[in-house]
């Protein structure tokens, strides 16, 4: 099984190399923080917050997953290049559009850099009513 890195609060983090490295491959989830039962409801992952990542032949986001538990709801795949290639930088940004079925949604997601392995984002916890 490959080896998952979770983001960790960059602001404690003391070196700027660091911060780095940690937040521009981590996955964070943007949604609203309720959801209406059996109708669809976007779920935005984008890869980096303050930091881009490199988009090389050699090393860039391969894929981003999103699961409710441990179930997967969507995956996205792209290829080398999107953001431009040859050292280009950006944030690569998907947005799933996902049916809630429960009482809650508990969403995490999954970036895999082909350099860095897998990175998995901050748990986001939605409220499903109706």
């Amino acid at each position: 099984m490959p080896k998952i890195n979770r983001y960790v609060d960059i602001d404690t983090v003391e070196k700027e190399a660091k911060k780095d490295y940690i937040d521009r491959h981590s996955p964070f989830i943007h949604c609203e923080d309720s959801a209406q039962k059996e109708n669809p409801f976007a779920v935005t992952v984008k890869v980096g917050n303050e930091y881009t990542h490199p988009d090389d032949l050699d090393h860039y986001i391969k894929s981003v997953s999103l699961f409710n538990g441990a179930t997967l709801l969507g995956e996205a795949n792209f290829p080398a290049g999107l953001l431009g290639g040859q050292g280009a930088k950006g944030h690569l940004e998907v947005t799933f559009n996902v049916v809630p079925t429960g009482s809650k949604l508990n969403l995490t997601s999954h970036a895999y850099c082909t350099k860095h392995g897998i990175w998995e984002s901050t748990p986001v916890e939605v409220t499903v009513e109706g």
